[in-house]
């Protein structure tokens, strides 16, 4: 029965009905969340999970227009309102953490710098900017510091998510962003400990999910991932399969609430 109570990690909500995650581009200019949304999400707080809209770690996790953030205090602040409607309703929620990688354009981000990425390598696409759709152009290859600081920005993001109320972190590892650009050789050309073998490929996302969870407790701690998916260009080739079976196996050791596959 849909309606009856079940448990999620550390909550336990009131059906088994959730709510996926899905961008609104109705935050303000820095990040904080608009003035409507204590109201749409308690619109929403029906359901027993909500997961909301994909929200950046950092500056340089931002991707579209008017996405919000949730790694300043006024971005906490403008959480905290929508965390406490939800709750009044008798609802649970999770928000989602998405870094886009090369899923960008400097017009849209607060600091204007070339998007980072596995590889500097552009997808063939196009993205909605303030003056319209504009080819996404190509990224600047991370240097190991950058990965290990775009590690560091999602644990804080999971720690400022909680103190916004939150009950706890979707980590989007999906559709073409940043985790799911770490898989794919058409994305990932890199030789060091972060490309060629699927170990390899899978080890940002494990590192951080580990962050993560070692942050805010691994039952306050979900992922979403999308096998096979080409949103954002993306191509994970014939071992894509054999990536995602090695990828759900060390998930699973970390014990976390959930893994959410489209």
């Amino acid at each position: 029965d849909i309606w009856t109570r079940t448990r999620i990690g550390a909550i336990e909500v009131s059906n088994r009905l959730a709510m996926a995650p899905m961008t609104r581009s109705r935050a303000q200019y820095d990040g904080t969340p608009g003035p409507l949304a204590a109201e749409y999400y308690s619109q929403r707080a029906s359901l027993g999970l909500i997961i909301t809209e994909g929200t950046q770690p950092s500056d340089d996790g931002q991707g579209y227009t008017l996405t919000p953030g949730i790694y300043t205090d006024a971005h906490v602040m403008g959480w905290k309102e929508i965390t406490d409607a939800v709750h009044a309703k008798d609802s649970h929620i999770f928000i989602q953490l998405m870094h886009v990688g090369r899923t960008s354009h400097p017009d849209n981000t607060p600091h204007h710098r070339q998007a980072l990425a596995p590889s500097a390598i552009a997808p063939k696409d196009q993205i909605f900017t303030p003056t319209g759709f504009q080819a996404v152009p190509e990224p600047r290859e991370m240097s190991a510091d950058d990965i290990h600081q775009a590690i560091a920005d999602f644990r804080y993001a999971g720690k400022r998510a909680i103190e916004a109320g939150a009950d706890g972190v979707e980590i989007h590892g999906a559709n073409g962003y940043l985790i799911q650009q770490f898989f794919a050789p058409n994305a990932n050309r890199r030789t060091d400990a972060f490309g060629g073998t699927i170990e390899n490929r899978a080890r940002f996302a494990i590192e951080v999910a580990k962050a993560v969870a070692d942050e805010i407790g691994p039952e306050r701690t979900g992922i979403r991932l999308s096998p096979g998916a080409t949103l954002g260009g993306l191509d994970e080739g014939s071992y894509g399969p054999d990536l995602y079976r090695y990828l759900v196996g060390e998930l699973d050791k970390l014990g976390l609430a959930y893994v959410h596959v489209m």
